[in-house]
């Protein structure tokens, strides 16, 4: 964990040497970092003063020649040792952090995995893998090294399973151009081939093709190539028996969803996804995910698939679906809200049921709150038009009188 500090009574009781304290944030170093000027500075800050668009010094003022961040572990250390002693003060030691992966490096590595022995092969992918996993800045330093084109080249090529295997590993943290999504997406080969990893005995051999087939159909602007590969055979089985391994894997879970939205955005194939599955599967997950971003996407899957009557009947059909998505409601974000009142919307247009199972869950008090939040307005039109739905399935306690929202966006009926 980083260091943490309390820069208040820091300020009165000690002093911070200075230093140990970064040009810039004038707050104490954790990485330091020397430029070509030969001045130090916090990595975090002098990576942002680039990212603007600086090209000089921040102190010197002067031209830096090139943007290479050179550790300095010596003030490193002293600054770990001051923090050791000041410990009284209530200052926590800075962890050793980890230096990103030199480009020399990896540069060695991808000629390794490219050709040579085969043992020699599978190991530099492993050690790509593992330093892609490390961090954004050593996936930057990898793609930057024309590693797509090369974890391309072995992934799809007639080699041994381990090196299409590890490459694939290396290739499903990496972000696609949408030339290299085009080109595996309209071979049905490549497509063939991936889909059928979403079956092998290992997860994350199946993790990781679910993650570059998600990938890949995101990163296609061709709504008719998106479409051709949502239909291809066992995909969506593929992906809801990721969602549905029984043992703990968040990154299942999060590649699962993802890949399940980017497929159920082509229309014409969301039918073969309620088929496999999916509707049980994003239920079961929706009540364990944590992560806003996967919750959104787990909602916009579930209101997508509400869009059709096979999907709104599954959903129905389920006894944990209308109390989530009314729990839900105005508990994660704004987005996640909106498609939680759509697909609410959705099943109780076709189910009095589900009417009266959004009633008693409390639906009629979280939508009398949504239309007085700040939420989107499609959020709050979508629950207007529920309330408007709902208005004769309302319990007495929920009779009230115009006058008590007066001034209010609720629209009384």
């Amino acid at each position: 964990m980083p260091a943490t500090f309390n820069l208040e009574p820091l300020d009165i009781s000690l002093h911070i040497p200075h230093h140990f304290r970064c040009p810039i944030s004038l707050e104490l170093m954790r990485d330091p970092v020397t430029v070509s000027t030969g001045q130090t500075y916090d990595r975090l800050t002098i990576e942002a003063w680039v990212a603007t668009g600086n090209t000089t010094c921040p102190v010197t003022r002067q031209p830096l020649m090139d943007f290479n961040l050179i550790p300095n572990h010596t003030l490193r250390r002293l600054i770990q040792d001051w923090c050791v002693a000041n410990r009284s003060f209530g200052v926590e030691r800075i962890p050793t952090p980890k230096q990103p992966a030199e480009p020399v490096l990896v540069r060695s590595l991808l000629r390794q995995a490219a050709s040579g022995p085969y043992g020699l092969r599978v190991s530099s992918l492993r050690k790509l893998r593992s330093l892609a996993r490390e961090s954004d800045k050593n996936r930057i330093v990898i793609a930057a090294n024309n590693a797509r084109e090369v974890m391309m080249s072995i992934a799809f090529a007639d080699v041994g399973s381990d090196l299409r295997h590890d490459s694939l590993a290396v290739l499903s943290v990496l972000a696609l151009t949408e030339e290299e999504c085009v080109s595996v997406g309209s071979d049905p080969d490549r497509i063939g081939f991936l889909v059928n990893l979403l079956f092998h005995s290992s997860i994350d051999v199946r993790v990781n093709s679910a993650a570059v087939i998600e990938s890949v159909v995101a990163g296609i602007r061709s709504p008719e190539l998106r479409t051709e590969i949502s239909g291809a055979e066992g995909i969506f089985d593929g992906i809801v028996g990721i969602l549905n391994y029984p043992f703990i894997h968040p990154r299942g879970v999060k590649v699962g969803i993802k890949a399940l939205f980017a497929l159920c955005l082509a229309k014409q194939h969301r039918g073969r996804a309620v088929a496999a599955g999916a509707v049980e599967a994003l239920v079961e997950r929706l009540a364990e995910v944590e992560n806003c971003g996967d919750a959104e996407r787990a909602l916009a899957t579930v209101e997508l698939l509400c869009r059709i009557p096979a999907g709104c009947e599954a959903f129905e059909a389920h006894a944990l679906t209308v109390p989530l998505l009314v729990k839900v409601t105005l508990k994660v974000s704004g987005r996640a809200t909106e498609y939680a009142a759509g697909a609410l919307l959705a099943l109780c247009s076709a189910s009095e049921r589900a009417q009266r199972d959004a009633v008693a869950a409390g639906v009629v008090t979280q939508l009398l709150l949504l239309v007085q939040s700040d939420c989107t307005e499609r959020a709050k039109r979508k629950a207007q038009m529920l309330l408007k739905l709902l208005r004769n399935s309302w319990p007495d306690a929920y009779v009230v009188k115009t006058e008590d929202f007066a001034g209010s966006d609720v629209v009384l009926f």
